[in-house]
């Protein structure tokens, strides 16, 4: 473990089932009850309450498959304005304590309180102080984890969920990350977790078995990173000012799309939101990438970048519908996106753009 970085104090803060619990305090009747938030006829869960988690039901699951899993289900719509509006006091409390604050979403974030402004020494006290806090102002409760670096209290974060803290002392990192099963690393997806699972890789510890050498050419890029957290090293520093790397909206179709005309109308609608979003941040780009989404679910993107910056939502229409000629399949769309990348942001901070995307908008 790098000795440098064993004086940080970082906190993960991450709100238990953000969008469930807003509904379920603002509407008492939902209280102790399974609901989820969006999904309904022919849509996508966003978000599901802890009591309809018991059931199986997760985010991004189609309604149709939640609604087996727990026939009993209540779907509520979405109120995003009413999530950043928490989002916002949330985010008031953790600036009491420091401006060392990297938003990951409206319901988590990371907290460097190594120099706090109420000078208190323990990181532990903190966290209790913030979940308190967040409690009292908005009726809802907050999971925190805390270690020396960003991987270790996300990680920790999880493991008192909901309600709850967990912290990994520096003394106790190393064992800690030997007995964690590594599909529980943060960044190690199922597909990953699968792979490892054939290589005889269960926990951490027979991560560490494994040469730098051997993990970068079992996964690539990714192999340097297993090789360095499963050791506790993680050198990303809490980022308050983050760039904007890129600006995409999206729609979810309450009925799926097949009709070429219905869909040249709704790439011309997202060209010229799209530009409405860049213009309002001054914003140019240079890369373009269509999203599809088909009604089974399969996922295409395809990209063009141009040498200068896209400048109208002409310019996004026209090399949109390019893009959607290069798709592979004819079949039924359920959802399309546009996103800009290779932005001129390199020197701007971090701008703020709320998405309107209806079902796609997922928790953690």
């Amino acid at each position: 473990m790098d000795s440098s970085f064993l004086l940080r104090k970082i906190i993960h803060v991450d709100m238990d089932a953000f969008y469930a619990s807003v509904e379920q305090y603002d509407d008492p009747t939902l209280r102790g009850k399974a609901i989820a938030v969006g999904g309904g006829h022919r849509g996508v869960v966003s978000a599901a309450s802890y009591e309809a988690r018991k059931f199986g039901v997760r985010s991004a699951m189609p309604s149709k498959t939640a609604k087996e899993k727990c026939p009993h289900l209540i779907f509520v719509p979405p109120r995003f304005a009413r999530y950043k509006e928490i989002s916002r006091k949330i985010r008031e409390i953790f600036h009491e304590y420091t401006d060392l604050v990297e938003p990951l979403s409206l319901d988590e974030a990371y907290l460097d309180v190594t120099e706090n402004k109420k000078g208190i020494e323990s990181a532990n006290q903190i966290a209790k102080e913030i979940r308190q806090k967040i409690f009292e102002e908005t009726g809802l409760t907050a999971s925190a984890g805390i270690s020396i670096n960003k991987f270790l209290a996300k990680v920790a974060s999880d493991i008192n969920k909901p309600n709850g803290q967990k912290t990994i002392h520096p003394e106790k990192i190393e064992k800690f990350l030997e007995e964690l099963p590594v599909e529980k690393f943060y960044g190690v997806g199922k597909v990953t977790a699968n792979k490892m699972f054939s290589l005889a890789i269960y926990k951490g510890k027979d991560l560490k078995n494994r040469s730098l050498e051997d993990l970068k050419r079992l996964f690539g890029k990714s192999g340097k990173y297993y090789y360095d957290v499963v050791r506790g090293i993680h050198h990303s520093e809490v980022k308050p000012n983050r760039i904007q790397k890129s600006v995409a909206v999206e729609r979810t179709f309450f009925e799926d799309l097949f009709d070429e005309q219905q869909i040249n109308e709704k790439l011309e609608n997202l060209s010229q939101e799209l530009h409405q979003r860049l213009q309002k941040h001054q914003i140019l780009g240079r890369s373009l990438t269509l999203k599809i989404k088909y009604k089974d679910f399969s996922l295409f993107t395809r990209s063009f970048t141009k040498e200068e910056h896209f400048t109208s939502p002409e310019q996004y229409f026209a090399t949109s519908k390019k893009l959607w000629e290069l798709r592979p399949f004819d079949k039924a769309v359920r959802l399309l996106g546009l996103s800009l990348s290779h932005l001129n942001t390199e020197e701007k901070k971090q701008v703020s753009v709320q998405l309107k995307i209806p079902f796609e908008e997922f928790e953690n």
